[in-house]
């Protein structure tokens, strides 16, 4: 009778070891608690390093002269959930471009506009403004220098680029400074150029 009662005890164990439910209640008892890492989104989206013609077609470029010129985008300020309207949602940007033969050099800031036409190609638009070193009055100008009239001055690009991987691009560029007829002087300063842009 003992024996009997001690095998159907050891065979009723066995039976609950090995169902499914048993197995899960045990992993659920020894498995650690696993989440997901936590990550910072990124403050700086792109960076941009490139040379510019200045002003071919004005007194500062008629002999040729060139820039260095770089620019720093930051990330969106927030993001949308469908791709057409994330278009209209600009990224921050800071920038400058170095004159090398002493005409004017300036420094900018702005919003930055970028549409994909294809997944690999891309058109961009910015707006903004810019302080620049170059002369503002236009009696005793040397003939190498133009009147720009005032600072800071609007500032206008437009591109036009090529993703490479993932990282990197090209694009070429066309910007202008002007004032917008806020001052008496209003020649502006048109300059061409291509750069290397980099993704965080």
């Amino acid at each position: 009778m003992r024996s009997g009662i001690a095998l159907g005890l050891g065979l009723l164990v066995v039976s609950f070891l090995g169902t499914p439910g048993a197995h899960a209640a045990d992993s659920k008892r020894t498995s650690p608690t696993v989440y997901p890492a936590s990550t910072q989104p990124s403050l700086l989206s792109e960076f941009r390093i490139g040379f510019s013609a200045q002003d071919p077609w004005g007194p500062e470029g008629r002999d040729g002269s060139a820039n260095l010129t770089g620019e720093i985008l930051f990330a969106k300020p927030f993001t949308a959930s469908d791709l057409f309207t994330s278009y209209f949602i600009p990224r921050p940007h800071i920038g400058g471009s170095l004159n090398f033969d002493g005409r004017t050099s300036f420094a900018y800031a702005g919003l930055t506009w970028t549409v994909d036409v294809t997944p690999s190609l891309f058109v961009e638009g910015s707006l903004g403004g810019a302080i620049h070193n170059g002369e503002k009055d236009p009696f005793g100008i040397s003939s190498h220098h133009q009147a720009l009239g005032c600072s800071p001055l609007f500032r206008e690009s437009g591109s036009v680029g090529v993703r490479l991987s993932a990282n990197w691009s090209v694009m070429a560029t066309i910007e202008h400074l002007s004032n917008a007829g806020a001052c008496s002087e209003n020649r502006g300063l048109t300059n061409i150029g291509a750069r290397v842009g980099y993704t965080f």
